[in-house]
Protein backbone atom coordinates (compact mmCIF):
# COMPACT_ATOMS: atom_id res chain seq x y z
CA UNK A 1 0.00 0.00 0.00
CA UNK A 2 0.95 3.66 -0.47
CA UNK A 3 4.07 3.32 -2.63
CA UNK A 4 6.62 6.08 -1.98
CA UNK A 5 4.61 7.46 0.94
CA UNK A 6 6.14 8.26 4.33
CA UNK A 7 4.59 6.67 7.43
CA UNK A 8 5.18 8.43 10.73
CA UNK A 9 3.66 9.45 14.04
CA UNK A 10 3.33 13.22 14.46
CA UNK A 11 3.23 14.63 17.98
CA UNK A 12 0.72 17.48 18.20
CA UNK A 13 0.90 17.95 21.96
CA UNK A 14 -2.50 16.80 23.15
CA UNK A 15 -2.46 13.85 20.76
CA UNK A 16 -0.17 12.05 18.37
CA UNK A 17 -1.50 11.08 14.96
CA UNK A 18 -0.29 8.25 12.76
CA UNK A 19 -0.09 9.63 9.23
CA UNK A 20 1.02 8.69 5.73
CA UNK A 21 1.93 11.41 3.28
CA UNK A 22 3.42 11.53 -0.16
CA UNK A 23 3.24 13.00 -3.63
CA UNK A 24 3.94 16.48 -4.92
CA UNK A 25 1.76 19.48 -5.65
CA UNK A 26 -1.18 21.19 -3.91
CA UNK A 27 -1.98 19.55 -0.58
CA UNK A 28 -5.04 17.41 0.02
CA UNK A 29 -6.08 15.97 3.38
CA UNK A 30 -8.03 12.67 3.32
CA UNK A 31 -10.10 12.00 6.47
CA UNK A 32 -11.45 8.49 7.03
CA UNK A 33 -14.69 7.46 8.71
CA UNK A 34 -15.87 4.77 11.14
CA UNK A 35 -14.50 2.16 11.72
CA UNK A 36 -11.72 2.61 9.19
CA UNK A 37 -8.17 3.83 9.58
CA UNK A 38 -6.21 5.97 7.12
CA UNK A 39 -5.49 2.84 5.05
CA UNK A 40 -9.04 3.02 3.64
CA UNK A 41 -7.52 5.49 1.12
CA UNK A 42 -4.92 3.00 -0.19
CA UNK A 43 -6.55 2.74 -3.64
CA UNK A 44 -7.19 6.48 -4.04
CA UNK A 45 -4.15 8.14 -2.49
CA UNK A 46 -1.58 6.91 -5.06
CA UNK A 47 -3.79 8.21 -7.86
CA UNK A 48 -4.02 11.66 -6.31
CA UNK A 49 -0.31 11.67 -5.44
CA UNK A 50 0.53 11.94 -9.14
CA UNK A 51 -0.13 15.68 -8.90
CA UNK A 52 -0.99 16.42 -5.27
CA UNK A 53 0.67 16.11 -1.89
CA UNK A 54 -1.62 13.66 -0.11
CA UNK A 55 -1.93 13.45 3.69
CA UNK A 56 -3.83 10.57 5.30
CA UNK A 57 -4.04 10.51 9.14
CA UNK A 58 -5.72 8.21 11.60
CA UNK A 59 -8.15 10.44 13.49
CA UNK A 60 -7.73 10.66 17.25
CA UNK A 61 -9.18 7.52 18.81
CA UNK A 62 -8.90 5.52 15.60
CA UNK A 63 -6.22 3.25 14.23
CA UNK A 64 -2.87 3.84 15.91
CA UNK A 65 -3.41 7.48 16.82
CA UNK A 66 -3.72 8.64 20.44
CA UNK A 67 -6.84 7.84 22.43
CA UNK A 68 -7.12 10.67 24.97
CA UNK A 69 -9.38 10.39 28.02
CA UNK A 70 -12.90 11.69 27.59
CA UNK A 71 -15.10 13.91 29.75
CA UNK A 72 -18.79 14.15 30.59
CA UNK A 73 -19.49 16.24 27.49
CA UNK A 74 -17.43 13.92 25.22
CA UNK A 75 -15.70 17.05 23.95
CA UNK A 76 -12.32 15.33 23.39
CA UNK A 77 -14.04 13.35 20.61
CA UNK A 78 -15.99 16.23 19.11
CA UNK A 79 -15.55 16.94 15.43
CA UNK A 80 -14.31 20.39 16.37
CA UNK A 81 -11.42 18.86 18.33
CA UNK A 82 -10.68 16.37 15.55
CA UNK A 83 -10.73 19.18 12.99
CA UNK A 84 -8.28 21.16 15.11
CA UNK A 85 -6.00 18.11 15.14
CA UNK A 86 -6.13 18.00 11.36
CA UNK A 87 -5.30 21.67 11.03
CA UNK A 88 -2.35 21.32 13.40
CA UNK A 89 -1.15 18.27 11.48
CA UNK A 90 -1.26 20.03 8.13
CA UNK A 91 0.58 23.05 9.49
CA UNK A 92 3.22 20.81 11.06
CA UNK A 93 3.80 19.31 7.60
CA UNK A 94 4.12 22.78 6.07
CA UNK A 95 0.67 23.13 4.48
CA UNK A 96 -1.10 26.39 5.33
CA UNK A 97 -3.91 25.78 2.81
CA UNK A 98 -5.27 22.53 1.42
CA UNK A 99 -8.20 20.62 0.00
CA UNK A 100 -10.00 18.34 2.46
CA UNK A 101 -11.93 15.16 1.62
CA UNK A 102 -13.89 13.42 4.38
CA UNK A 103 -15.87 10.18 4.33
CA UNK A 104 -18.55 9.09 6.80
CA UNK A 105 -17.58 10.41 10.28
CA UNK A 106 -14.60 12.02 8.57
CA UNK A 107 -17.08 13.97 6.45
CA UNK A 108 -18.29 15.66 9.62
CA UNK A 109 -14.70 16.42 10.60
CA UNK A 110 -13.95 17.84 7.15
CA UNK A 111 -17.06 20.03 7.22
CA UNK A 112 -16.22 21.28 10.71
CA UNK A 113 -12.69 22.06 9.52
CA UNK A 114 -14.05 24.14 6.65
CA UNK A 115 -16.49 25.96 8.95
CA UNK A 116 -14.05 26.64 11.78
CA UNK A 117 -10.96 27.39 9.68
CA UNK A 118 -12.13 28.91 6.37
CA UNK A 119 -8.76 30.49 5.58
CA UNK A 120 -7.09 27.05 5.53
CA UNK A 121 -9.54 24.99 3.45
CA UNK A 122 -9.57 25.74 -0.27
CA UNK A 123 -12.06 23.03 -1.25
CA UNK A 124 -14.33 20.70 0.74
CA UNK A 125 -15.47 17.24 -0.37
CA UNK A 126 -17.94 15.31 1.79
CA UNK A 127 -18.53 11.65 0.92
CA UNK A 128 -21.87 9.95 1.66
CA UNK A 129 -22.99 12.21 4.51
CA UNK A 130 -25.23 15.11 5.40
CA UNK A 131 -24.33 17.31 8.40
CA UNK A 132 -25.05 15.75 11.80
CA UNK A 133 -27.51 18.46 12.79
CA UNK A 134 -29.46 17.94 9.57
CA UNK A 135 -29.59 14.17 10.03
CA UNK A 136 -30.87 14.42 13.59
CA UNK A 137 -33.40 17.14 12.72
CA UNK A 138 -34.87 14.72 10.16
CA UNK A 139 -34.68 11.63 12.34
CA UNK A 140 -37.71 9.42 11.78
CA UNK A 141 -38.50 5.71 11.95
CA UNK A 142 -36.66 5.02 8.70
CA UNK A 143 -33.50 6.73 9.97
CA UNK A 144 -33.70 5.07 13.38
CA UNK A 145 -34.17 1.67 11.74
CA UNK A 146 -31.32 1.96 9.23
CA UNK A 147 -28.89 3.95 11.38
CA UNK A 148 -29.81 2.62 14.81
CA UNK A 149 -26.09 2.17 15.47
CA UNK A 150 -25.89 5.96 16.08
CA UNK A 151 -28.05 5.56 19.16
CA UNK A 152 -26.65 2.23 20.31
CA UNK A 153 -23.00 3.34 20.27
CA UNK A 154 -23.95 6.55 22.06
CA UNK A 155 -25.30 4.68 25.11
CA UNK A 156 -23.29 5.07 28.33
CA UNK A 157 -19.99 3.26 28.66
CA UNK A 158 -19.23 0.39 29.04
CA UNK A 159 -22.44 -1.06 27.61
CA UNK A 160 -21.82 -0.70 23.86
CA UNK A 161 -18.10 -1.36 24.22
CA UNK A 162 -18.80 -4.65 25.99
CA UNK A 163 -21.35 -5.85 23.45
CA UNK A 164 -19.17 -4.90 20.49
CA UNK A 165 -15.99 -6.31 22.00
CA UNK A 166 -17.63 -9.66 22.67
CA UNK A 167 -18.25 -10.24 18.94
CA UNK A 168 -16.14 -7.99 16.75
CA UNK A 169 -16.67 -10.04 13.59
CA UNK A 170 -20.45 -9.61 13.89
CA UNK A 171 -20.15 -5.84 14.15
CA UNK A 172 -17.39 -5.48 11.58
CA UNK A 173 -17.81 -8.22 8.97
CA UNK A 174 -15.60 -6.63 6.33
CA UNK A 175 -13.47 -9.00 4.25
CA UNK A 176 -9.98 -8.75 2.70
CA UNK A 177 -11.59 -9.30 -0.70
CA UNK A 178 -13.62 -6.11 -0.33
CA UNK A 179 -11.07 -3.92 1.42
CA UNK A 180 -7.72 -5.27 0.23
CA UNK A 181 -5.62 -7.54 2.45
CA UNK A 182 -3.36 -4.95 4.09
CA UNK A 183 -6.20 -2.48 4.61
CA UNK A 184 -8.25 -5.23 6.27
CA UNK A 185 -5.33 -6.30 8.46
CA UNK A 186 -4.80 -2.73 9.62
CA UNK A 187 -8.47 -2.47 10.57
CA UNK A 188 -8.38 -5.77 12.48
CA UNK A 189 -5.34 -4.59 14.41
CA UNK A 190 -7.15 -1.40 15.38
CA UNK A 191 -10.36 -3.16 16.40
CA UNK A 192 -8.47 -5.63 18.59
CA UNK A 193 -7.65 -2.76 20.97
CA UNK A 194 -10.54 -2.13 23.43
CA UNK A 195 -9.39 1.49 23.68
CA UNK A 196 -10.20 1.94 20.00
CA UNK A 197 -13.70 0.54 20.45
CA UNK A 198 -14.25 2.90 23.38
CA UNK A 199 -12.96 5.89 21.42
CA UNK A 200 -15.22 5.09 18.47
CA UNK A 201 -18.22 4.99 20.81
CA UNK A 202 -17.10 8.35 22.19
CA UNK A 203 -17.17 9.68 18.62
CA UNK A 204 -20.87 8.73 18.43
CA UNK A 205 -21.64 10.08 21.91
CA UNK A 206 -20.15 13.39 20.85
CA UNK A 207 -22.21 13.22 17.66
CA UNK A 208 -25.55 13.20 19.46
CA UNK A 209 -24.53 15.95 21.89
CA UNK A 210 -21.77 18.47 21.44
CA UNK A 211 -21.44 18.00 17.66
CA UNK A 212 -25.12 18.59 17.10
CA UNK A 213 -24.92 21.63 19.35
CA UNK A 214 -22.07 23.05 17.26
CA UNK A 215 -24.07 22.46 14.07
CA UNK A 216 -27.16 24.12 15.51
CA UNK A 217 -25.10 27.11 16.67
CA UNK A 218 -23.69 27.52 13.17
CA UNK A 219 -27.13 27.42 11.59
CA UNK A 220 -28.49 29.96 14.08
CA UNK A 221 -25.55 32.29 13.42
CA UNK A 222 -25.75 31.87 9.65
CA UNK A 223 -22.24 30.40 9.38
CA UNK A 224 -21.68 28.45 6.16
CA UNK A 225 -18.82 26.84 4.27
CA UNK A 226 -17.18 29.58 2.23
CA UNK A 227 -15.03 27.53 -0.14
CA UNK A 228 -16.28 25.50 -3.13
CA UNK A 229 -17.72 22.15 -2.06
CA UNK A 230 -18.30 18.78 -3.67
CA UNK A 231 -20.73 16.30 -2.13
CA UNK A 232 -20.69 12.75 -3.49
CA UNK A 233 -22.98 9.99 -2.36
CA UNK A 234 -22.99 6.30 -3.23
CA UNK A 235 -26.01 5.40 -5.33
CA UNK A 236 -26.02 1.96 -3.64
CA UNK A 237 -25.69 3.34 -0.12
CA UNK A 238 -28.36 4.20 2.45
CA UNK A 239 -28.10 7.95 1.95
CA UNK A 240 -30.42 8.30 -1.08
CA UNK A 241 -32.93 6.04 0.69
CA UNK A 242 -33.08 8.44 3.63
CA UNK A 243 -32.96 11.81 1.86
CA UNK A 244 -34.79 12.74 -1.32
CA UNK A 245 -33.02 16.09 -1.63
CA UNK A 246 -29.38 15.73 -0.66
CA UNK A 247 -28.49 18.82 -2.68
CA UNK A 248 -31.15 20.88 -0.92
CA UNK A 249 -29.79 19.90 2.48
CA UNK A 250 -26.24 20.87 1.58
CA UNK A 251 -27.32 24.19 0.07
CA UNK A 252 -28.13 25.26 3.63
CA UNK A 253 -24.47 24.81 4.54
CA UNK A 254 -22.42 26.05 1.59
CA UNK A 255 -22.18 29.69 0.64
CA UNK A 256 -19.73 29.07 -2.19
CA UNK A 257 -20.01 26.93 -5.28
CA UNK A 258 -21.67 23.56 -4.58
CA UNK A 259 -21.72 20.38 -6.67
CA UNK A 260 -23.76 17.40 -5.51
CA UNK A 261 -24.00 14.11 -7.38
CA UNK A 262 -24.24 10.37 -6.98
CA UNK A 263 -21.44 7.97 -7.87
CA UNK A 264 -21.90 4.30 -8.75
CA UNK A 265 -20.77 2.80 -5.45
CA UNK A 266 -21.82 1.63 -2.05
CA UNK A 267 -20.94 3.52 1.11
CA UNK A 268 -17.15 3.03 1.00
CA UNK A 269 -16.55 5.00 -2.18
CA UNK A 270 -12.75 5.22 -1.92
CA UNK A 271 -12.48 1.45 -1.66
CA UNK A 272 -15.20 0.55 -4.16
CA UNK A 273 -14.76 3.19 -6.88
CA UNK A 274 -11.34 4.84 -6.43
CA UNK A 275 -10.75 5.71 -10.09
CA UNK A 276 -14.17 7.33 -10.48
CA UNK A 277 -13.74 9.20 -7.21
CA UNK A 278 -10.33 10.46 -8.28
CA UNK A 279 -11.78 11.76 -11.54
CA UNK A 280 -14.58 13.58 -9.73
CA UNK A 281 -12.13 15.19 -7.30
CA UNK A 282 -9.80 16.41 -10.03
CA UNK A 283 -12.71 17.72 -12.08
CA UNK A 284 -14.02 19.65 -9.08
CA UNK A 285 -10.63 21.04 -8.06
CA UNK A 286 -9.56 22.09 -11.54
CA UNK A 287 -12.96 23.63 -12.30
CA UNK A 288 -13.05 25.59 -9.05
CA UNK A 289 -9.49 26.84 -9.52
CA UNK A 290 -10.18 27.89 -13.13
CA UNK A 291 -13.31 29.79 -12.16
CA UNK A 292 -11.53 31.49 -9.26
CA UNK A 293 -8.67 32.52 -11.57
CA UNK A 294 -11.15 33.86 -14.15
CA UNK A 295 -12.94 35.83 -11.46
CA UNK A 296 -9.64 37.35 -10.31
CA UNK A 297 -8.80 38.42 -13.87
CA UNK A 298 -12.23 39.96 -14.45
CA UNK A 299 -11.95 41.89 -11.18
Amino acid sequence: MFPDFTLENVDLGEVGLRVRHGGRGPAVLLVHGHPRTHTTWHRLAPLLAEDHTVVCPDLRGYGQSSKPPTDDDHAPYSKRRMAADCLALMRSLGHETFHVVGHDRGGYVATRLALDHPSAVTHLTALDVVPIGEALARCDAAFATRWWHWFFRAQPSPGPETVIGNNLSLWYPETPEDMGQENWEDLQHALSDPRTVHAMCEDYRAGLGIDRRHDDEDRAAGRRVQCPALVLWGTKSDLPLLYEDIAGIWQNWVAGELTVKGIDSGHHIAEEAPAELGEELRRAWVGAEARAEAADHSA
